[in-house]
C-alpha cells in the first residue's frame, strides 16, 4: 500500500480532529495521500493541511480510496472511483455507517489492518440507468434506482418489461430497483427482502402499490429492465442513490447492471452476518 485518495463530506464537524489524526498517521506510515479538492478546502478551514488535491471527475491512480463519513459519502465515492476498479474503504464518521468497514477513532484498528494487508475485497453489483428523453449526468448506482412521484399526489403507472418481455404495470407511489447492497436501504423500508450483498440478483420493490398482489420481486442481475412511466403530472423523479433527476411523463428508463462493480474493502471477521447483528440489531433482544 503506497498511495491513497480520500473523499469526505462537510457534515461531521465534530470529527475533524480524527481526520487530521488519520492524515498524520498515514504520513508516519509513509503513505502518499491526495484529497478530493472540495473536501480539502473544507479541511483547510479547520486547520493546516499540506496535501495534494484532485477533482472528483479526474481521480488519480491509487491503491485504494478512503471514504470518510457515512453511507452517503461512501455511495458518492463509489460513483467516482468504481469505473477505475479502485477498492473503497469506508471509515464511519456518521451515525449508522452500514456500508463502512469500521469507525474512525482511537480504538479502531481498521486502518492499520488494511495497511498491513489484513483485508479482503467484495465485488458489489452496480446499476446503470438511461432515459430515452433526458440525459442523466450520473447514471450509476450502488444502492438503487427509485422512480418517484414529483410534487403531486397523482399515482404513477409504470409499464415494466423484464429482459424484453412484458412483466406488469406497477401502479402506486413508485418503484425501486435495488442491488443486493441496497437491499438494506430504501428497499428494506418499503418491505423488500434483505439480500446478501454479493448475491447476483436485483430486487424490484413497488412503493405503496395500488394492488395487494404487487409484491417485491427478485430477478437475475443480468436482467435488462425497462420502465415507461405515466401520470397526470408532467414529470416524475428518478433518484439514483439519492441524486434526483426529473424525467417527463411518458419517458422510458432502461436499467441494467453496470459494466463494472464496486470493490468494497472488508476487514477480516467483518462479514454479512456480523453486520446484520451489529448494525441492524438482527435477532437481538432490544428490551
Amino acid at each position: 500500500m503506497k498511495r491513497l485518495v480520500i473523499f469526505g463530506n462537510t457534515y461531521q464537524q465534530g470529527e475533524i480532529s480524527k481526520v487530521f489524526g488519520l492524515l498524520e498517521h498515514l504520513r508516519d506510515r509513509g503513505i502518499e495521500v491526495a484529497i478530493e479538492r472540495e473536501y480539502s478546502q473544507f479541511l483547510a478551514t479547520k486547520g493546516t493541511i499540506e496535501v495534494p488535491t484532485f477533482d472528483a471527475n479526474n481521480v488519480p491512480e491509487a491503491d485504494m480510496a478512503l471514504s470518510l463519513g457515512g453511507d452517503g459519502t461512501f455511495l458518492t465515492t463509489a460513483m467516482w472511483v468504481s469505473p477505475k476498479g479502485m477498492p473503497i474503504l469506508g471509515l464511519n464518521l456518521g451515525h449508522l455507517g452500514y456500508l463502512t468497514a469500521g469507525n474512525l477513532d482511537e480504538n479502531s484498528n481498521v486502518i492499520d489492518d488494511v495497511l498491513s494487508g489484513n483485508y479482503r475485497i467484495e465485488e458489489r453489483t452496480m446499476l446503470q440507468v438511461q432515459c430515452d428523453i433526458v440525459d442523466i449526468s450520473h447514471p450509476w448506482a450502488l444502492n438503487e434506482v427509485a422512480i418517484l412521484r414529483h410534487d403531486t399526489s397523482s399515482m404513477l403507472d409504470m409499464e415494466t418489461h423484464l429482459r424484453g418481455r412484458e412483466l406488469t404495470n406497477y401502479r402506486g407511489d413508485g418503484l425501486i430497483v435495488s442491488t443486493p447492497t441496497g437491499s438494506t436501504a430504501y428497499n428494506m423500508s418499503v418491505g423488500g427482502p434483505i439480500l446478501e450483498p454479493t448475491s447476483s440478483c436485483l430486487v424490484l420493490s413497488p412503493i405503496s402499490p395500488h394492488s395487494l398482489t404487487m409484491r417485491p420481486l427478485v430477478v437475475r442481475d443480468d436482467s435488462d429492465i425497462a420502465v415507461r412511466t405515466h401520470s397526470r403530472a408532467t414529470h416524475y423523479e428518478v433518484s439514483i442513490d439519492g441524486e434526483v433527476t426529473l424525467c417527463p411523463t411518458g419517458s422510458t428508463l432502461s436499467i441494467k447492471r453496470a459494466p463494472y462493480c464496486a470493490r468494497v474493502v472488508q476487514c477480516q471477521g467483518n462479514d454479512f452476518a456480523h453486520t446484520l447483528r451489529q448494525k441492524l440489531l438482527w435477532g437481538t433482544d432490544q428490551r
